[in-house]
């Protein structure tokens, strides 16, 4: 019962707008739903980073330590900004045609960045995980157990809004719609990398 109740715990944050949310939103209408799925396994492979490295205390060791949390918080923030202003000089340029070649950009890199430099998520394995686990029993192999969940949760919302954007194509994919989004995400990104940089100051 743990992974399927850690699983609905973690429901309400996977349905929360974030970056890996708006990288797939911004991909899919960019270049179409082979991106925005690359996206989501970088995704994937960020929560199983995050529940790897807490099984070996190493994210233990980040959160127990200011300057090393504060790091990892920067160099997120850092990544966040750098491709919200990438998204930005994208509009300014011609929409390329649904389904063209991928501009350069690595989306399976960029949804596994997006997430694996999140402290937040590293937070909810050293937080939220530890609720669910049985001190008993060997914690890495409970926590990619609930991981397991955690993937299958977040996969399957990112799934399903892929899905709304592409079966919303004639809507969604007009050159002006799609600019107006990529400047969206582009805004959005770069807030979410100053919002994190704020907070930790604050």
């Amino acid at each position: 019962m743990s992974p399927l109740l850690f699983g609905l715990a973690v429901l309400p944050l996977c349905l929360t707008p974030g970056v890996s949310f708006t990288l797939v939103t911004d991909r899919v209408l960019a270049t179409g739903v082979r991106a925005g799925l690359a996206v989501i396994a970088g995704t994937t492979c960020g929560l199983l980073t995050h529940a790897l490295l807490a099984g070996l205390g190493l994210s233990a060791l980040v959160m127990r330590s200011a300057s090393a949390f504060l790091i990892v918080k920067l160099v997120g923030a850092v990544y966040l900004v750098a491709i919200g202003l990438q998204a930005l000089r994208a509009s300014t340029k011609p929409v390329p045609a649904v389904g063209s070649p991928p501009t350069g950009r690595s989306d399976l890199l960029q949804g596994y960045l997006g997430n694996v430099l999140n402290p937040k998520a590293a937070a909810i394995y050293l937080t939220l995980a530890p609720q669910f686990l049985d001190r008993t029993h060997p914690l890495l192999p409970q926590l990619m157990l609930l991981s397991a969940a955690h993937v299958a949760v977040a996969a399957g919302w990112l799934l399903s809004w892929t899905a709304v954007v592409h079966l919303s194509s004639r809507t969604l994919r007009t050159p002006r719609f799609r600019t107006t989004m990529s400047r969206v995400a582009g805004l959005v990104l770069i807030t979410l990398g100053l919002q994190s940089v704020l907070h930790k100051i604050s």
